[in-house]
């Protein structure tokens, strides 16, 4: 299934994701630090929804309360809920 998160309080505006049997297969960030977040995309493919969720949530960058990775564990809970 594809899903798109409109996020906030980061410099990426929004994460489109496709998911599969709780499996993470692809993570795109639109904007962002285009090295970081192709990086977290790559780490994260393959791996379960929850175990994303729970390494991700709350890391916080230069004190927003939030970041691209927090924003993607934000995504991924928003998708569980609507699934």
């Amino acid at each position: 299934m594809k899903y798109t998160y409109k996020t906030t309080g980061t410099c990426s505006v929004g994460i489109n994701m496709e998911i599969e049997n709780d499996i993470v297969k692809d993570v795109q960030f639109v904007g962002g630090c285009n090295g970081n977040t192709q990086g977290i995309s790559h780490l994260v493919r393959g791996m379960k929804v929850d175990e994303v969720i729970e390494r991700l949530k709350g890391i916080n960058c230069n004190g927003r309360g939030t970041s691209c990775p927090d924003q993607l564990a934000k995504a991924l809970a928003e998708y569980k809920a609507k699934a």
